[in-house]
Protein backbone atom coordinates (compact mmCIF):
# COMPACT_ATOMS: atom_id res chain seq x y z
CA UNK A 1 0.00 0.00 0.00
CA UNK A 2 1.36 3.39 -0.94
CA UNK A 3 1.77 6.16 1.58
CA UNK A 4 -0.70 8.26 -0.41
CA UNK A 5 -3.43 5.63 -0.26
CA UNK A 6 -2.75 5.12 3.45
CA UNK A 7 -3.26 8.81 4.05
CA UNK A 8 -6.48 8.78 2.01
CA UNK A 9 -8.01 5.95 4.06
CA UNK A 10 -8.90 8.00 7.16
CA UNK A 11 -10.56 10.64 5.00
CA UNK A 12 -12.71 7.97 3.36
CA UNK A 13 -13.63 6.65 6.78
CA UNK A 14 -14.69 10.06 8.04
CA UNK A 15 -17.15 10.40 5.15
CA UNK A 16 -19.55 7.97 6.86
CA UNK A 17 -22.42 10.03 8.27
CA UNK A 18 -23.14 9.84 12.00
CA UNK A 19 -26.44 8.14 12.88
CA UNK A 20 -29.18 10.07 14.70
CA UNK A 21 -31.09 7.13 16.15
CA UNK A 22 -29.65 7.47 19.68
CA UNK A 23 -30.99 9.51 22.57
CA UNK A 24 -29.18 12.62 23.80
CA UNK A 25 -27.84 10.67 26.78
CA UNK A 26 -26.59 7.88 24.52
CA UNK A 27 -24.87 10.39 22.23
CA UNK A 28 -23.11 11.99 25.20
CA UNK A 29 -21.96 8.59 26.48
CA UNK A 30 -20.85 7.68 22.95
CA UNK A 31 -18.70 10.80 22.73
CA UNK A 32 -17.07 10.04 26.10
CA UNK A 33 -16.38 6.39 25.20
CA UNK A 34 -15.05 7.25 21.75
CA UNK A 35 -12.71 9.96 23.05
CA UNK A 36 -11.44 7.82 25.93
CA UNK A 37 -11.06 4.74 23.74
CA UNK A 38 -9.19 6.59 21.02
CA UNK A 39 -6.72 8.24 23.38
CA UNK A 40 -6.18 5.05 25.37
CA UNK A 41 -5.17 3.14 22.23
CA UNK A 42 -3.15 6.09 20.94
CA UNK A 43 -1.17 6.38 24.20
CA UNK A 44 -0.78 2.70 25.09
CA UNK A 45 -0.09 1.48 21.53
CA UNK A 46 3.44 2.88 21.14
CA UNK A 47 4.51 1.26 24.43
CA UNK A 48 3.63 -2.27 23.29
CA UNK A 49 6.44 -4.66 22.34
CA UNK A 50 4.96 -6.22 19.20
CA UNK A 51 6.13 -9.17 17.14
CA UNK A 52 4.66 -10.78 14.02
CA UNK A 53 4.89 -14.52 13.42
CA UNK A 54 3.63 -16.49 10.41
CA UNK A 55 2.83 -20.03 9.42
CA UNK A 56 4.21 -21.27 6.09
CA UNK A 57 1.97 -19.97 3.33
CA UNK A 58 0.66 -17.02 5.35
CA UNK A 59 0.48 -13.42 4.15
CA UNK A 60 3.88 -11.76 4.12
CA UNK A 61 3.06 -8.27 5.46
CA UNK A 62 0.39 -6.83 7.71
CA UNK A 63 -0.67 -4.49 4.91
CA UNK A 64 -0.92 -7.11 2.14
CA UNK A 65 -4.12 -6.75 0.11
CA UNK A 66 -6.69 -7.68 -0.99
CA UNK A 67 -7.44 -10.39 1.56
CA UNK A 68 -10.38 -11.48 3.71
CA UNK A 69 -9.18 -11.39 7.30
CA UNK A 70 -10.69 -13.00 10.38
CA UNK A 71 -9.81 -12.58 14.05
CA UNK A 72 -11.49 -13.05 17.42
CA UNK A 73 -13.38 -10.07 18.86
CA UNK A 74 -11.37 -10.30 22.10
CA UNK A 75 -8.22 -8.90 20.47
CA UNK A 76 -9.84 -5.95 18.68
CA UNK A 77 -7.89 -3.34 20.69
CA UNK A 78 -4.33 -4.47 19.85
CA UNK A 79 -5.51 -5.28 16.31
CA UNK A 80 -6.77 -1.71 15.89
CA UNK A 81 -3.36 -0.31 16.75
CA UNK A 82 -1.34 -2.84 14.75
CA UNK A 83 -3.41 -2.44 11.57
CA UNK A 84 -3.99 1.30 11.78
CA UNK A 85 -4.02 3.55 8.69
CA UNK A 86 -4.21 0.66 6.22
CA UNK A 87 -7.74 1.44 5.02
CA UNK A 88 -9.03 -1.99 6.07
CA UNK A 89 -12.78 -2.37 5.57
CA UNK A 90 -14.48 -3.86 8.62
CA UNK A 91 -18.04 -5.07 9.09
CA UNK A 92 -19.49 -2.97 11.91
CA UNK A 93 -22.59 -3.91 13.87
CA UNK A 94 -25.60 -1.59 13.95
CA UNK A 95 -25.84 -2.08 17.72
CA UNK A 96 -24.91 0.58 20.28
CA UNK A 97 -21.69 -1.30 21.12
CA UNK A 98 -20.91 -1.62 17.42
CA UNK A 99 -21.45 2.11 16.95
CA UNK A 100 -18.82 3.29 19.41
CA UNK A 101 -16.32 0.63 18.30
CA UNK A 102 -16.95 1.56 14.67
CA UNK A 103 -16.31 5.24 15.36
CA UNK A 104 -13.12 4.50 17.30
CA UNK A 105 -11.62 2.37 14.54
CA UNK A 106 -12.50 5.00 11.92
CA UNK A 107 -10.19 7.35 13.80
CA UNK A 108 -7.41 4.81 13.14
CA UNK A 109 -8.00 4.71 9.39
CA UNK A 110 -10.42 1.80 9.13
CA UNK A 111 -13.61 2.02 7.08
CA UNK A 112 -16.72 0.64 8.76
CA UNK A 113 -19.26 -1.19 6.57
CA UNK A 114 -22.58 -1.36 8.38
CA UNK A 115 -24.18 -4.74 9.02
CA UNK A 116 -23.80 -7.86 11.13
CA UNK A 117 -24.41 -11.59 11.04
CA UNK A 118 -27.99 -10.95 12.16
CA UNK A 119 -28.98 -7.64 10.52
CA UNK A 120 -28.32 -6.21 7.05
CA UNK A 121 -25.81 -9.00 6.42
CA UNK A 122 -26.44 -9.18 2.67
CA UNK A 123 -26.01 -5.42 2.19
CA UNK A 124 -22.80 -5.44 4.25
CA UNK A 125 -21.36 -8.42 2.35
CA UNK A 126 -22.07 -6.66 -0.94
CA UNK A 127 -20.23 -3.61 0.36
CA UNK A 128 -17.27 -5.74 1.43
CA UNK A 129 -17.20 -7.50 -1.94
CA UNK A 130 -17.08 -4.11 -3.68
CA UNK A 131 -14.16 -3.12 -1.42
CA UNK A 132 -12.30 -6.31 -2.41
CA UNK A 133 -12.87 -5.53 -6.09
CA UNK A 134 -11.31 -2.12 -5.45
CA UNK A 135 -8.24 -3.82 -3.99
CA UNK A 136 -8.83 -3.35 -0.26
CA UNK A 137 -8.51 -5.91 2.50
CA UNK A 138 -11.66 -6.57 4.53
CA UNK A 139 -11.79 -7.98 8.05
CA UNK A 140 -14.26 -9.69 10.36
CA UNK A 141 -14.19 -9.93 14.13
CA UNK A 142 -15.49 -13.37 13.34
CA UNK A 143 -17.30 -14.23 16.58
CA UNK A 144 -18.91 -10.78 16.95
CA UNK A 145 -21.04 -8.90 17.63
CA UNK A 146 -22.38 -11.05 20.47
CA UNK A 147 -20.82 -14.47 20.15
CA UNK A 148 -20.76 -17.34 20.66
CA UNK A 149 -17.14 -16.72 21.65
CA UNK A 150 -14.44 -18.31 19.47
CA UNK A 151 -16.98 -19.67 16.99
CA UNK A 152 -16.52 -19.01 13.24
CA UNK A 153 -19.50 -17.74 11.27
CA UNK A 154 -20.08 -18.39 7.54
CA UNK A 155 -19.74 -14.82 6.18
CA UNK A 156 -16.01 -14.77 5.31
CA UNK A 157 -16.10 -18.14 3.53
CA UNK A 158 -19.11 -17.15 1.42
CA UNK A 159 -17.38 -13.86 0.57
CA UNK A 160 -14.21 -15.71 -0.43
CA UNK A 161 -16.19 -17.91 -2.83
CA UNK A 162 -17.98 -15.00 -4.49
CA UNK A 163 -14.91 -12.73 -4.71
CA UNK A 164 -12.07 -15.16 -5.46
CA UNK A 165 -9.99 -13.52 -2.67
CA UNK A 166 -8.34 -15.91 -0.18
CA UNK A 167 -9.00 -16.10 3.53
CA UNK A 168 -6.40 -15.01 6.07
CA UNK A 169 -6.60 -15.18 9.85
CA UNK A 170 -4.64 -14.04 12.88
CA UNK A 171 -4.67 -13.81 16.63
CA UNK A 172 -2.98 -11.29 18.92
CA UNK A 173 -1.92 -12.54 22.35
CA UNK A 174 -0.93 -10.13 25.13
CA UNK A 175 1.20 -11.22 28.07
CA UNK A 176 -0.13 -8.60 30.51
CA UNK A 177 -3.68 -7.36 30.09
CA UNK A 178 -6.91 -6.46 31.78
CA UNK A 179 -9.55 -8.98 30.67
CA UNK A 180 -13.12 -7.72 30.90
CA UNK A 181 -15.96 -9.88 32.17
CA UNK A 182 -17.83 -9.58 28.87
CA UNK A 183 -19.06 -12.23 26.43
CA UNK A 184 -15.83 -11.97 24.41
CA UNK A 185 -13.44 -11.61 27.39
CA UNK A 186 -12.12 -8.42 25.80
CA UNK A 187 -8.33 -8.01 26.12
CA UNK A 188 -7.06 -4.54 27.14
CA UNK A 189 -3.24 -4.46 26.99
CA UNK A 190 -1.36 -2.94 29.91
CA UNK A 191 1.44 -0.48 29.11
CA UNK A 192 4.70 -2.08 27.91
CA UNK A 193 3.08 -5.49 27.40
CA UNK A 194 4.43 -8.05 24.95
CA UNK A 195 2.12 -8.71 22.01
CA UNK A 196 2.46 -11.59 19.53
CA UNK A 197 0.52 -11.45 16.26
CA UNK A 198 0.32 -14.87 14.59
CA UNK A 199 -0.91 -15.27 11.00
CA UNK A 200 -2.25 -18.55 9.66
CA UNK A 201 -1.83 -20.08 6.22
CA UNK A 202 -3.98 -18.52 3.48
CA UNK A 203 -7.10 -20.48 2.52
CA UNK A 204 -8.33 -20.08 -1.09
CA UNK A 205 -12.00 -20.91 -1.72
CA UNK A 206 -12.83 -21.86 -5.35
CA UNK A 207 -15.75 -20.04 -7.00
CA UNK A 208 -17.44 -23.35 -7.84
CA UNK A 209 -17.40 -24.60 -4.23
CA UNK A 210 -20.68 -26.22 -3.23
CA UNK A 211 -22.58 -25.39 -0.05
CA UNK A 212 -21.20 -28.62 1.39
CA UNK A 213 -17.69 -27.49 0.46
CA UNK A 214 -18.33 -24.19 2.24
CA UNK A 215 -18.98 -26.04 5.48
CA UNK A 216 -15.61 -27.74 5.10
CA UNK A 217 -13.82 -24.44 4.45
CA UNK A 218 -15.61 -22.90 7.42
CA UNK A 219 -14.28 -25.72 9.60
CA UNK A 220 -10.81 -25.20 8.12
CA UNK A 221 -11.01 -21.52 9.07
CA UNK A 222 -12.14 -22.52 12.57
CA UNK A 223 -9.22 -24.93 12.91
CA UNK A 224 -6.76 -22.30 11.66
CA UNK A 225 -7.97 -19.66 14.11
CA UNK A 226 -7.83 -22.17 16.96
CA UNK A 227 -4.29 -23.08 15.94
CA UNK A 228 -2.92 -19.52 15.66
CA UNK A 229 -4.65 -18.56 18.91
CA UNK A 230 -3.01 -21.47 20.72
CA UNK A 231 0.41 -20.66 19.24
CA UNK A 232 0.22 -16.96 20.13
CA UNK A 233 -0.97 -17.60 23.68
CA UNK A 234 1.77 -20.16 24.29
CA UNK A 235 4.61 -18.04 22.83
CA UNK A 236 3.80 -14.42 23.66
CA UNK A 237 6.14 -14.48 26.66
CA UNK A 238 9.03 -15.11 24.23
CA UNK A 239 8.60 -11.81 22.37
CA UNK A 240 11.95 -10.05 22.38
CA UNK A 241 14.01 -13.25 22.38
CA UNK A 242 16.12 -14.28 19.31
CA UNK A 243 13.25 -16.50 18.12
CA UNK A 244 10.69 -13.72 18.34
CA UNK A 245 12.18 -10.35 17.48
CA UNK A 246 10.06 -7.27 18.14
CA UNK A 247 8.89 -5.89 14.83
CA UNK A 248 6.90 -3.12 13.21
CA UNK A 249 6.36 -4.34 9.63
CA UNK A 250 5.23 -1.01 8.19
CA UNK A 251 5.70 2.56 9.33
CA UNK A 252 2.15 3.93 9.41
CA UNK A 253 2.34 6.86 11.78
Amino acid sequence: MTQASAREAPAAAESVPAPHRFTLRQRIVLRIIITAGYWFIRIIGPTLRMCVSREDGAQQTVGERPLIGSFWHACIIPSTYMCRNLGVRVMSSNSYDGEYMGRIIRKFGFVAVKGSSSRNAVRALLGLRRALQEGWTVAFSIDGPRGPRYKVKPGPVALARSSGVPLTMFHMAVDRAWVLNTWDRLIIPKPFSRVLMRFGKLIPVPPDASDEDLERYQQELQDSLDRVCKFADENVSQVGTPEFHESSPEARG
